[in-house]
């Protein structure tokens, strides 16, 4: 599996952990750079000197490159920059904002920068913006999603033939065939979050983990259109925003009934009926929690063994 991902990132296999919000702390993004991949702490739903903290505690735990991953809409931006400038983090995953913002000074101090896009429209702007890797990711995803509804498998074709980077495809991928399908169609390396976000190392809640882990197809649907595409997990608040928005209720109203904290309240919580939920449609297929060196020694094995049968199975 080595390839331009891994020689970029220095990491043994091309599998990355998602970036999430509520689950992504330093214990998961440690594992998953123990077992050979990329560990990401999310910074989404960190105040700066908690992410310090875990920056701190994730270099403490592994020896092994890791990253954190940026929403350039967050309201601190300039206090997470400098930690992570203070910090020397080798790698930043940034999302949710222009690229061309920050790229220059992080790339500036040494750091390796992918940007995450939902279109190849914004993957040539990452191009323009000389991210040294993109990230292409399906709304099949769990959470805040690109308002194309673009799936993984159009999406990746369409971002390859855009640009020639090094491309990450994300999005409803769980299976080293998953992994073997997206290649397939250009991609070099995965970002994977709903699997990891189950796993024993995730810092979300159990309550959480047990429902996503008993979630049938089907389970989870996109909302919040007005505001901001994301797919969430069935439950009593995701009730209460499909008969807002069914209503044509306003994107203040919406605003309104969203609030403040609810992620928190849902996936690190384990508030089930007030909480939100956000998951991928991938977790339909996953029934049983592992720890990420499981997962990632179940994902390359499973990888294995579908690209060696694919030449016969033709």
């Amino acid at each position: 599996m080595l390839n331009r991902i891994c020689s970029l990132f220095g990491i043994r296999y091309p599998i990355i952990s998602g970036g999430m919000v509520w689950c992504s702390g330093w214990r998961l993004a440690s594992a998953v750079s123990n077992a050979g991949g990329l560990g990401l702490i999310g910074a989404g739903s960190m105040h700066p000197d908690t992410l310090r903290e875990h920056i701190i505690k994730c270099k403490a735990a592994t020896d092994k490159p890791f990253g954190v991953n940026v929403p350039l809409l967050y309201p601190e931006m300039d206090a997470i920059i400098q930690i992570l400038l203070d910090e020397k983090v080798p790698i930043v995953f940034t999302s949710a904002g222009n690229p061309k913002k920050w790229t220059p000074l992080l790339k500036g101090h040494g750091i390796k920068v992918a940007h995450v896009v939902s279109s190849s429209k914004f993957a040539q702007k990452c191009e323009e913006a000389n991210v040294d890797a993109i990230v292409a990711e399906g709304f099949e995803a769990g959470g805040h999603n690109g308002r194309e509804e673009t799936t993984t498998l159009c999406l990746i074709p369409a971002v390859r033939q855009a640009t020639s980077l090094p491309l990450i495809a994300a999005g409803g991928i769980g299976s080293g065939k998953a992994i073997a399908a997206t290649m397939a169609l250009g991609a070099e390396g995965v970002q994977i979050g709903t699997r990891f976000a189950l796993s024993t190392e995730s810092s979300a809640h159990e309550n959480f983990k047990n429902l996503c882990l008993n979630l049938c197809e089907g389970d989870t649907r996109l909302v919040l259109k007005q505001i901001s595409p994301t797919r969430l997990v069935k439950s009593v608040f995701l009730d209460q925003v499909q008969k807002a928005e069914a209503q044509g209720a306003s994107i203040e109203i919406l605003k309104q009934l969203l609030g403040k904290g609810r992620a928190k309240k849902g996936m690190f919580e384990g508030n089930l009926h007030e909480g939100e939920l956000e998951i991928g449609q991938i977790a339909s297929t996953i029934h049983e929690m592992k720890s990420a060196k499981e997962i990632i020694e179940e994902l390359v094995e499973d990888f294995q063994k579908t690209v060696s049968k694919i030449p016969s199975e033709l």
